[in-house]
């Protein structure tokens, strides 16, 4: 019996999984039931345990092939399969993980500007300007429907099937209502409409606009990446003091983990703090006689 097809077909059918993370899943278990010298279904905790210790994958990807483990034995406990969960205790491999791409506040002014000077500059101003302000994933930008538009906020279907409410600012409503004014009544219920089978625009579109973007607002191009609007807009909320539990949401992050990545951009906001406010800094504000 083959209980890694078993263990999908119930994330199918219970959870409303994506087609992709269902893929993904596949892969990382059967990958590991070759590796292992028993298989999944005799694996120890050990043998786990150096089977994640010998990966050289990024972090990101270790941590995606153990969650699936996880989820895996979760399931054969559950189900009453197994006794014995042996990843209960395992831990990830120490690795350093790689801080994200950003883009400075200025940078994003320039290439949100830069979208004037392109053809069907009104719908890229809007796309750019709702990545940046609610901190969109590319595919969620793409496929976003008419019917998320909720006055200054938007319902956004994420990954899982998982909704959230995102907020939109003065600039990013502005710039939305623009193009939705230009975009008329169409039989799309695509925000974005595209020609191809898809009926929106694709990732590989807005990828290859947001390009041409950044060489228009002289920034290497090679910097300028959907993912990478999506990491300035999560640092440089952090960096302005909002709250991480609150930049998670937004975001759409499962756990917290993979939102205190961004708290990279910290030291150096709080250096100056220190130098501005300490009693014993020489750059902390005077106080004004009475």
């Amino acid at each position: 019996m083959n209980y890694i097809d078993i263990f999908l077909e119930a994330l199918v059918a219970e959870r409303g999984r994506s087609e992709k993370t269902i893929a993904s899943y596949a892969s990382d278990l059967n990958h590991a039931n070759d590796a292992l010298p028993h298989g999944l279904m005799d694996a120890t905790a050990d043998e786990i345990q150096n089977y994640l210790s010998s990966l050289s994958d990024r972090a990101s990807s270790i941590a995606r092939k153990a969650s699936a483990l996880r989820g895996f034995y979760k399931f054969l406990m559950l189900e009453k399969i197994i006794t014995t969960n042996p990843t209960k205790n395992i831990e990830l491999p120490k690795r350093a993980r790689p801080l994200p791409k950003l883009l400075s506040v200025e940078e994003i002014e320039l290439l949100i500007s830069s979208a004037g000077d392109t053809k069907n500059s009104t719908r890229l101003r809007a796309m750019l300007e709702l990545v940046y302000a609610s901190g969109l994933r590319v595919s969620e930008l793409c496929e976003l429907p008419m019917t998320s538009i909720l006055g200054d906020h938007l319902l956004v279907h994420g990954k899982g099937a998982k909704e959230r409410m995102v907020p939109m600012h003065a600039g990013a409503i502005d710039a939305l209502n623009k193009w939705l004014a230009l975009r008329g009544d169409t039989d799309s219920k695509y925000v974005f409409p595209g020609s191809g089978k898809t009926g929106h625009i694709t990732r590989d579109g807005f990828f290859k606009i947001l390009k041409k973007c950044a060489i228009l607002a002289g920034i290497d191009p090679n910097h300028v990446s959907p993912h990478v609007l999506r990491h300035s807009f999560a640092s440089h909320l952090l960096s302005h003091g909002a709250n991480l539990r609150a930049i998670q949401t937004m975001l759409g992050h499962e756990d917290i983990s993979t939102t205190q990545i961004y708290t990279h951009v910290l030291p150096e906001q709080l250096r100056e703090t220190v130098e501005t406010y300490h009693p014993l800094s020489n750059n902390k504000p005077k106080v004004k006689e009475q």
